[in-house]
């Protein structure tokens, strides 16, 4: 591949839409049809695209901010973006009026391309307040336009139609160190700041997915695009590394309709967060559960024998092995077809995922390969090779990237994936970017294979007040891998102990209440002694396995979700941890009373 060799992301679009030519390359679905776009077509229309912003005086280096659904559309807006030097900005779609305030103004952005009419209205909302974007491009019509220009897509299309030659000549003038895109970081922790990413930086990301991969054989790829195209997991894997190697990408309709979407586009690759294997492992057990019988015995020894397998290598007996090939057949087949049937590998990132979750999806035959990185570093570090995991670890650094452990045990990073730094920020770049390294804020260990271990975030680590350290997502995991419970988040920074926050799983919840002949009404549950005495149950569960001072005490449950639209779940589904201690100090504290 041309990795090395490419200047820049549009140079290696226009290159690889070309190879693919009248092939597809991106699939959508309308009127419950998937619709094909070729590589030749997309090449016009990023290029029509890029001709336009050009042509209302975009010029190199001004931000064009984007705001839509993952759709076709999306990928050729960011490579129009690109195409004519300025600098695409993604946004949330959840984001609110106040998000997009503080993205608007803190980029500078002077125009937008935002997809949908119900987006449109918080966008041009918030330009009202924000001077200097005057400029607005939509895939669908605006109900209201407040008197902003807004030009609409397939009128520029039209317009602007033609080969895309000569985009792609005055593409080819960017430089690899150039940014290409300033992505948002999700905000755990205070306001987003803004990422610059070089073209050099996803490039090089996407030559260590190839490298990674190729042990499966990269050869007609195919790609089911759910997670939000908007946050840089997605941006380089999902988007960005499909297109250097031509593969297709189908969208998906959204995560209500996932599981209808890997039977039709039948991926072959997928990337994901832990939260939705986490989902996943719960609705397979409580079905395999509520089925009993039979198929619960023969899926029960399904796991146990694949765990076997990974974990003891060459320890079944003859008859066991004999058994493994029928559970492999009447188990194993089954669940690969739900996936769609021709997966070669789930990828897994975006946050630490448990161990137990890992190690189920492998045991039943789903290669599942856990990876490590951050928007700062484009974002992938290290990932798990196909046919070397270790589930435990997220894996060796890619090539090209260098990492080592620093004396505090914090994760260092250096190589060209590492961010040019933080918009308009020189204090907070100059505290993440030190000698050439990238601090990440990781704690971990590399072990003597180069395999990176993360242990907790630098600053989410709790010190009781014994002077002990608790990772908190370490006993969050575990308690979220309960099937009672939804969401979990873990308090006792400067206390003798630990405590928690709980919000029940909702599957769960409905059951119990069916079977008490209660109402599943989640906030009235919560104050239920009954089903608090349910949930206890699940918490003494984890606590046999954890460590004196990792162990749980007490809790308090909550009826409402921790979401991304209440502001207490990041897009990638990561709590929010700063914010739920600010919204429910009080109900925390009190637990050490009582």
């Amino acid at each position: 591949m041309r990795y090395d060799s490419w200047p820049n992301l549009p140079t290696m679009f226009f290159d690889m839409a070309r190879e693919v030519g009248e092939r597809p390359l991106m699939w959508a679905k309308r009127d419950d049809a998937w619709h094909s776009l070729s590589g030749t077509e997309a090449a016009r229309q990023a290029a029509a695209i890029s001709r336009h912003l050009t042509g209302i005086g975009i010029a190199p280096g001004d931000r064009v901010m984007l705001v839509s659904e993952n759709r076709p559309e999306w990928g050729i807006a960011d490579m129009a973006i690109m195409s004519a030097g300025a600098i695409a900005v993604p946004a949330y779609v959840t984001n609110s009026v106040s998000d997009h305030v503080h993205v608007m103004a803190d980029s500078g952005a002077r125009a937008a391309i935002v997809s949908t009419a119900a987006l449109a209205d918080r966008v041009l909302r918030a330009a009202r307040e924000v001077p200097g974007l005057d400029r607005v491009l939509t895939m669908e019509p605006p109900a209201e336009t407040d008197g902003y220009e807004c030009a609409d897509w397939r009128e520029t299309l039209r317009r602007h139609d033609g080969p895309p030659d000569d985009v792609a000549a005055s593409a080819a003038g960017l430089a690899r160190d150039d940014t290409a895109c300033l992505i948002y970081t999700s905000g755990t922790g205070g306001a987003p700041k803004g990422v610059m990413q070089s073209h050099g930086a996803i490039l090089s990301n996407c030559k260590g997915a190839y490298h990674l991969l190729l042990d499966l054989g990269v050869d007609d790829e195919v790609f089911l695009s759910f997670l939000p195209l908007s946050h840089s997991y997605e941006h380089t894997a999902g988007l960005m590394f499909p297109i250097s190697i031509g593969a297709q990408i189908y969208y998906a309709e959204g995560i209500e309709k996932l599981a209808g979407n890997m039977l039709e586009a039948r991926p072959t690759i997928m990337t994901a967060v832990p939260r939705l294997y986490e989902t996943m492992h719960g609705r397979i057990v409580r079905g395999i559960e509520q089925a009993g019988g039979p198929r619960a015995w023969l899926f029960g020894k399904a796991v146990a024998l694949g765990t076997r397998k990974i974990e003891e290598p060459g320890s079944l007996t003859v008859g066991e092995r004999m058994l493994d090939k029928v559970v492999d057949r009447l188990v194993r087949a089954k669940v690969r077809a739900r996936f769609g049937g021709r997966l070669k590998g789930l990828v897994s990132g975006g946050a630490p995922l448990n161990r137990d979750i890992g190690l189920f999806f492998s045991a039943l035959g789903l290669r599942l390969l856990q990876g490590y990185g951050q928007t700062e570093s484009a974002p992938i570090v290290s990932c798990n090779p196909p046919n070397r995991i270790k589930l435990d670890t997220v894996g060796p650094p890619l090539v090209d990237v260098e990492a080592k452990i620093a004396d505090d045990g914090e994760i260092l990073v250096r190589g060209e994936l590492v961010m040019r730094g933080y918009w308009n920020n020189e204090e907070a770049t100059a505290e993440a970017i030190r000698d050439g390294w990238l601090h990440t804020g990781d704690i971990g260990t590399i072990d003597g294979d180069g395999y990176i271990r993360i242990t907790d975030r630098k600053k989410d680590i709790i010190v009781n007040s014994g002077g002990d350290n608790v990772s908190p997502q370490r006993v969050e995991g575990f308690l979220t891998l309960q099937p009672e419970i939804g969401q979990a988040m873990v308090y006792g920074d400067r206390k003798p102990n630990l405590v928690a926050l709980i919000v029940p799983d909702e599957e769960f919840a409905g059951e119990w209440a069916e079977q008490a002949g209660k109402s599943p009404d989640l906030a009235g549950l919560a104050a239920d002694p009954d089903f608090a005495a349910a949930i206890e149950k699940a918490v003494a569960r984890v606590n046999a396995d954890l460590s004196v001072i990792e162990r749980v005490r007490k809790f308090a449950l909550h009826g409402d979700p921790f979401t991304i639209e209440n502001g207490l779940l990041t897009p990638s589904l990561k709590i929010r941890r700063h914010l739920i201690v600010a919204a429910h100090r009080e109900t925390l504290e009190a637990l050490y009373a009582r």
